[in-house]
């Protein structure tokens, strides 16, 4: 559900507000806008809205029966915009109402081809680059990626086009590789069970692609 605060509220009713909704097993998102400030309650409905509307400090309360809470738009009235520094000190926004690319390859094969993709792909408009360095296959006879030497290659790639880099995490053991080189990390479908790489990438404050 999602409670508005009425404007002014004292500190401590808006401490006391909080304390009262998580003591009732709710994750409480705070989000202030121009106009209005509510609190974004997440959880199975186990309190009646009626018990919440009459705190002090609440203006009102919107039930949101909608799947999917927290990308509805009675959560969050405003779009959500990615902000992705470049090298060359620009911001790549992502959100809104502009289409964003992001183009490259399934996997880093060579310095050459990577500097010929990334020059192709930002003139047709692309503002990311992503491809493939640890590449999940299902026999291990497959071709497995070049690793650290390819994230290198495709990073080398983006910056001399002013690409930030997209590519697929598969492990925690690549993170300590990753973290300084990736601006966007994928994870894909068969990973999306994997929740301690969830929870490790979702720690790094980059933003994350999910493959559903």
């Amino acid at each position: 559900m999602v409670i508005v605060l009425e404007r002014g509220i004292p500190l401590r009713d808006r401490e006391n507000l909080k304390s009262f909704l998580e003591r009732n097993h709710f994750k409480v998102n705070e989000i202030r806008g121009e106009e209005e400030t509510i609190f974004g309650a997440v959880g199975k409905m186990s309190i009646d809205p009626r018990e919440v509307e009459i705190l002090p400090g609440v203006d009102r309360v919107i039930p949101i029966s909608k799947p999917y809470k927290m990308a509805s738009r009675e959560f969050k009235k405003e779009d959500t915009i990615v902000e992705i520094p470049n090298n060359w000190g620009q911001i790549i926004k992502i959100g809104g109402t502009r289409v964003t690319a992001i183009a490259g390859p399934c996997a880093v094969e060579s310095r050459e081809q990577m500097m010929e993709i990334a020059k192709r792909v930002s003139s047709a408009g692309a503002v990311l680059l992503r491809g493939g360095a640890y590449k999940p296959r299902t026999s291990p006879y497959a071709f497995q990626g070049m690793g650290e030497e390819g994230l290198k290659i495709l990073k080398e790639a983006g910056d001399a086009y002013g690409l930030p880099i997209a590519t697929e995490i598969v492990s925690v053991e690549h993170i300590p590789v990753m973290k300084d080189l990736v601006d966007v990390y994928q994870i894909g479908a068969r990973n999306m069970q994997n929740f301690e790489l969830l929870k490790r990438v979702g720690e790094l404050e980059k933003p994350v692609i999910l493959k559903r």
